[in-house]
């Protein structure tokens, strides 16, 4: 099964804010190609792993309680405080 990832408005504006830009990745494991100034910096997020503006929606189609995209953020930050590197830096910025 192929899992198709829309990049979010969320993560788009986030990307704006780090001054990259965002397309579909490149691996087919990942969500997002993080690019500055056009050249391919790094993939990034798990196609089989949610993220922030995912746990949103699924809030708002009420699949999940009011809250629980925050608390899995919260969870998320603190798992991976320690990760070092282009890939965990980009992914806590742009999906969390």
């Amino acid at each position: 099964m192929v899992l198709i990832y829309t990049i979010t408005d969320y993560s788009l504006r986030k990307a704006n804010e780090l001054g990259v830009e965002l397309k579909p990745a490149e691996n087919k494991h990942k969500k997002i190609g993080v690019y500055k100034d056009g050249v391919h910096i790094v993939d990034i997020g798990s196609k089989n792993y949610k993220d922030f503006p995912t746990y949103k929606l699924m809030e708002e189609r009420g699949e999940f309680p009011k809250g629980y995209a925050y608390e899995r953020r919260r969870l998320y930050k603190l798992r991976h405080k320690y990760d070092r590197g282009l890939a965990g830096f980009y992914a806590n910025k742009i999906l969390w």
